[in-house]
């Protein structure tokens, strides 16, 4: 019988934001919960720049109050370092819940032993996790881990029983090896088979395009939540469709194309404001520019514009453009008589 001291999942199936690195900031946090979003985890952070008390990394803990259930994602593999990172990060911000760590494969981490690289150190592994979870009780800790280093080395199963065994109280599985990447396709049956597993809820992640993904992932697995990142990217309303079909089986459109320009100008709105300065801030927001644009029609040639733009007037003329030219695509074509 699946325990958790997790609220979100009495009698729910919850929706998290993944964390993204230089994506999954307080302003897309916030636009995604506004769309359904259930859970959200911050950009992941630093335990070694918690423990030097570094000022930039503070700055990836901030969240309002609007954004509960938030929690704040640590890596790091210095136990002792990672459990008083937890205990200041609890006396700063007081998040709901505090998340290691174990899946990302970027090199920089991995080179420091931290993310991925722990999956193919159980012993280290442990220890982290009992030291933060001792660190900040009673505080839940979840953990995020992939199925394994590499495709010789899958043990998702096996690293989940010793993360439950430390105390860990949810573990979200991305069904990618840290070889993988993000390339290839994730692997469901290791995330069904940890799910089978473990008394504790599993998130399930990777390749969840669309509401019709989730719900089968959800069905073909028992997991408990799934976690959406890069389609949330695209399409932040991913969120209230998945929660529509979960709820009636029926399949909502997305919004209007309007709609869509109004929530991509909002955004910008807001970063410019964060930043106080507009240039920076549309230069900051391009590339978030062109993730959108894979939801929008002409969506080539609308990439090509972002990745110039440095003013919010810019971005509505390509707004305003954008909108003439569907309307005028769908108009009927005159017929004489």
């Amino acid at each position: 019988m699946m325990k958790s001291t997790l609220p979100w999942f009495s009698g729910r199936f919850p929706l998290y934001l993944a964390p993204m690195a230089g994506v999954s900031d307080k302003i897309f946090r916030q636009l995604c919960k506004e769309y359904g979003a259930d859970v959200l985890t911050t950009e992941f952070v630093s335990a070694e720049g918690i423990f030097r008390r570094n000022e930039r990394t503070r700055d990836y803990l901030d969240f309002d109050e609007i954004e509960r259930p938030i929690g704040v994602q640590l890596f790091g593999a210095n136990a002792e370092h990672m459990a008083e990172a937890a205990r200041q990060v609890i006396d700063w911000v007081r998040p709901d819940f505090v998340d290691l760590n174990f899946g990302c494969p970027v090199n920089k981490v991995v080179a420091k032993n931290g993310g991925s690289a722990l999956l193919k150190d159980c012993p280290a592994l442990a220890g982290v996790a009992v030291a933060v979870v001792g660190a900040v009780a009673p505080m839940p800790v979840t953990a995020k881990i992939r199925i394994g280093w590499d495709a010789d080395s899958i043990n998702a199963t096996r690293i989940a029983r010793v993360l439950v065994n430390a105390g860990i109280a949810a573990i979200t599985v991305h069904g990618r090896t840290r070889a993988q990447g993000y390339a290839g396709a994730a692997d469901w049956n290791v995330i069904g088979e940890v799910a089978a597993a473990v008394p504790v809820p599993v998130i399930g992640n990777g390749d969840l395009s669309s509401a019709a993904d989730v719900a089968k992932r959800r069905c073909e697995t028992g997991i408990s939540g799934a976690m959406i990142g890069r389609a949330a990217m695209s399409a932040p309303w991913i969120f209230s469709q998945t929660k529509q079909y979960l709820a009636t089986g029926e399949m909502v459109d997305p919004p209007a194309l309007s709609e869509r320009w109004n929530f991509i100008l909002r955004h910008c709105q807001l970063a410019v404001r964060a930043w106080d300065a507009e240039e920076p801030a549309i230069r900051s927001m391009r590339a978030r520019l062109m993730a959108y644009s894979r939801s929008m029609p002409d969506a080539k040639r609308l990439r090509e514009k972002f990745s110039h733009v440095s003013t919010l007037a810019e971005v509505e003329a390509i707004a305003e453009e954008n909108i003439l030219q569907r309307e005028d695509a769908q108009l009927p074509a005159f017929v004489a008589s």
